[in-house]
């Protein structure tokens, strides 16, 4: 079995123990041709990130569709499984980043565009850009999240996953009403089970596990503290698995 989520509002201990005790209706079966490291390298970024895929396929996002998808803060957790199974599902990937030392680690997951984050912080000229994107996967959030909306393609959606550039954001309505555009919230900490249990198996069907592997290092317990504090200057990319018996 496989822990899945939480609760908002509650606190569990525990979260770098070998075992834990949780409610049933948390857990989904492990997926088959999945391995235990596989599943907690997909962990909540990857588990995330087919949430938005899935999201943006019931709004209308097909492969041979107008314009790329654009994927913001891609070399993170769940950008880099967004590119990959983006790639894998026929998708052309705009993947976004800041950082020049990740556009061979982004193409190698299969994205044909690297755009560079500075793009997305100059406002379009006008409550709308040209259509650029077929529809996009933001982890970013602040002033980015409303350039990205006033460049979508006709009926595109956005799913918003993440608030890495901050909690507000800036656009217009025209987005809305003269291209018909989608902006979708991510909630993956409340996913119900039923949607969990699509979600789950849709990954270890369709995420490159040779991808997955190559996107992810194993650290020791005794490397946590440093790790997180590298997380947040966005110093990481991929994948971390920690090994608690180290």
């Amino acid at each position: 079995m496989i822990l899945t989520g939480w609760r908002v509002g509650e606190v569990h201990w525990g979260g770098y123990a070998t075992k834990a005790r949780v409610k049933s209706d948390w857990l989904v079966p492990l997926p088959k041709g999945m391995s235990l490291k596989q599943a907690m390298a997909i962990g909540t970024a990857g588990f995330t990130a087919m949430l938005a895929v899935m999201a943006l396929e019931e709004h209308g996002l097909e492969p041979d569709n107008k314009g790329e998808v654009l994927v913001t803060g891609a070399a993170g957790g769940v950008g880099s499984i967004a590119v990959a199974l983006l790639a894998n599902l026929g998708y052309r990937v705009a993947a976004s980043t800041g950082r020049a030392d990740t556009h061979d680690y982004l193409k190698g997951l299969g994205a044909t565009t690297i755009v560079d984050r500075s793009e997305l912080e100059t406002p379009a000229k006008g409550p709308m850009g040209p259509e650029r994107w077929s529809g996009a996967i933001d982890n970013v959030g602040g002033k980015n999240l409303g350039n990205v909306l006033a460049h979508l393609c006709y009926w595109g959606s956005c799913a918003s996953v993440g608030n890495a550039g901050g909690i507000g954001f800036e656009s217009t309505v025209i987005p809305f009403l003269l291209r018909g555009i989608n902006l979708l919230g991510i909630d993956s900490a409340t996913c119900p089970r039923e949607r969990r249990e699509i979600a789950w198996p849709r990954l270890a069907r369709e995420l490159p596990m040779d991808k997955l592997d190559g996107l992810t290092r194993v650290a020791k317990l005794t490397e946590v503290s440093g790790l997180a504090d590298k997380i947040l200057k966005g110093q990481v990319r991929g994948r971390t698995v920690i090994d608690t018996r180290a």
